[in-house]
């Protein structure tokens, strides 16, 4: 088992395909997970402490720490996760997020709960100010495609991968 700081510069292909300790690793229905739909590559689930009415996590199957390991190669990886959770969700659930505007976004270590890649994806508004702040979109300026912030929207991620850049907390 590779620990956080080894796997930091990996390649995602490189990265474990299984972290047994992992729960995003276990995810089912029978391990509790209020699973909405899964394919080959990702699974998506209810978020089991909302932020908004509508919260879900996607997650791939495949063993990815966190959003810093991605690197410009991920990027389609990235964007079929994204596009593939909207158009999935939508489709599911379409009369309430068309109603709502909506975020997508990951956590950046080490304020992320799980050491597993999951994109939240959440229809607001948010149910109150403590989780607004646990989620924080922080727009970009001069070069930077994001600020300073814990969170970085998916439009963001995509953006920086695609420079060859990391995502971190940091403006980058």
């Amino acid at each position: 088992m590779k620990d956080k700081a080894s796997s930091r510069h990996l390649p995602v292909a490189e990265i474990s395909r299984y972290e047994p300790d992992c729960a995003f690793c276990n995810v089912s229905v029978e391990n509790g997970f209020d699973v909405i739909w899964e394919s080959d590559r990702l699974i998506a689930f209810r978020d089991r402490d909302p932020a908004c009415e509508l919260h879900f996590q996607i997650i791939p199957r495949l063993h990815i720490p966190s959003v810093r390991q991605l690197e410009k190669s991920d990027v389609e990886m990235s964007r079929h996760t994204i596009h593939s959770s909207k158009s999935k969700i939508v489709i599911s659930f379409h009369a309430d997020l068309l109603d709502h505007q909506s975020r997508m976004g990951f956590h950046i270590p080490p304020f992320n709960s799980v050491g597993h890649l999951h994109l939240h994806v959440q229809a607001l508004p948010y149910k109150n100010f403590a989780r607004r702040v646990k989620y924080p979109a922080a727009p970009g300026f001069k070069s930077f495609h994001k600020g300073f912030s814990w969170f970085t929207e998916a439009n963001q991620t995509i953006l920086i991968l695609q420079q060859g850049r990391s995502v971190g907390i940091f403006p980058c």
